[in-house]
């Protein structure tokens, strides 16, 4: 069109060279290459990424684009080689778009300490709640800076979050690394079709309860390469390629706290390897609780000085509570343990402390060697009210299926 190709009349011998100049002008500029619309970057909303100045209103200004944006996955994108401090912030949906991406290749820095991180609430750091479709991925870091909250003991701060998802449905989580977490490093509560993969979770061994992964009252999640714990009103948990030390392992668990009713079933835990933890394969119950933990497998798991391999625990009590007696329980039932191998740092291997009252059933061991400690004892099992069945060799022997 007229419009579009931008004539240019002069009536002098140069009207031939001016309009070449013209064309060549023209042809250098459609060569520089748009700006993507689909791309929110950080940067132009005014963060600096110096480790030091407060990103936080850039992050929600970004975000605020991003999920009010109609085109077709919307990015919002954190910059590679730079270090952004970001106090509490919660991502709200729902986003216009049906696929939405949180790009993290740069770092973002937690503020240091508790009072910094008064915000929506003041146990959560980074959170999204009700955004469908997200995918949170990169090569950056999530630092939440724990060492305050460690040496101070912040008991005040119980179930600190370092990043929850609420209420997200097909969310992906992908090649991202945590590390210091003051407490949880990642949660995902009330989530459908989730698919967590490659994340590298990582705080020293002298960390207090810095948990990996908690999943709550969500169903059919898929986890790869990440230390897991899991919560109750949970169903569908396929966990598999875990690398776990040092830490406390694997839980399904702790669940029935104050009478609450549980209900957590088809968990299907393999190719785990467990290196120096406090727990291998746990299912931790309090006394009081309601509801049920049924079909779980753990399978294909390999234990290398695990203090506890294999433990099923309807007496869990924390330390911090009195735990009086208490006829009811979670029931526990159809619960199998498959092709178990390695080396356990207590003598007593494999323990079933079921209840009393409630009991477990339908407990299945197969295949199973640990065999040995570290000092070359061989190993035994505790094994009282629980019932159920053993196939092939089992080692130690559990004399109470």
């Amino acid at each position: 069109s007229r419009k579009d190709t931008c004539y240019l009349y002069i009536n002098s011998p140069q009207s031939i060279f001016i309009t070449i100049l013209i064309l060549l002008l023209r042809l250098t500029c459609s060569a520089i290459p748009a700006a993507d619309e689909n791309l929110f970057n950080v940067m132009d909303y005014g963060a600096k990424g110096d480790n030091t100045t407060d990103d936080t209103d850039a992050f929600k200004k970004a975000w605020a684009d991003t999920c009010g944006s109609t085109d077709s996955s919307p990015t919002l994108l954190v910059p590679f080689g730079r270090t952004f401090l970001v106090k509490p912030t919660e991502f709200q949906g729902q986003c216009k778009s049906s696929s939405v991406n949180f790009q993290i290749m740069g770092d973002i820095l937690a503020p240091d300490g508790p009072s910094a991180w008064e915000g929506i609430e003041p146990t959560l750091w980074l959170g999204f709640r009700e955004v469908n479709g997200l995918s949170v991925s990169g090569s950056g870091r999530l630092d939440g800076r724990g060492n305050y909250w460690w040496s101070h003991k912040c008991n005040s701060f119980d179930n600190n979050e370092m990043l929850r998802f609420l209420a997200c449905d097909d969310l992906q989580v992908s090649n991202l690394s945590f590390v210091n977490s003051p407490q949880m490093h990642l949660v995902i509560h009330g989530c459908q079709r989730v698919n967590v993969t490659d994340l590298r979770i990582t705080s020293p061994a002298t960390s207090p309860n810095t948990d990996g992964i908690h999943v709550d009252n969500s169903q059919h999640v898929g986890i790869n390469q990440s230390t897991i714990a899991t919560g109750d009103q949970t169903s569908d948990i396929y966990i598999t390629g875990i690398t776990c030390g040092p830490g406390h392992g694997i839980s399904v668990g702790s669940l029935g706290k104050d009478g609450v009713s549980a209900s957590v079933e088809n968990i299907h835990v393999s190719n785990v390897n467990f290196y120096s933890t406090t727990n291998g394969a746990r299912i931790k119950t309090w006394q009081g609780g309601k509801g049920f933990a049924r079909s779980i497998l753990f399978e294909n798991i390999n234990f290398t000085d695990v203090k506890n391999p294999v433990i099923i625990d309807q007496y869990y009590c924390d330390g911090s509570h009195n735990c009086p007696d208490k006829p009811e329980a979670v029931e526990i039932s159809n619960i199998t343990y498959a092709y178990l191998q390695g080396t356990s740092d207590d003598q007593t291997a494999v323990t079933f402390n079921c209840s009393q009252t409630v009991g477990c059933s339908d407990i299945r061991l197969g295949f199973v060697n640990i065999s040995s400690t570290p000092t070359g004892e061989e190993t035994s099992s505790f094994c009282i009210n629980a019932h159920g069945d053993t196939q092939g060799y089992v080692i130690p022997d559990v004399r109470c299926l």
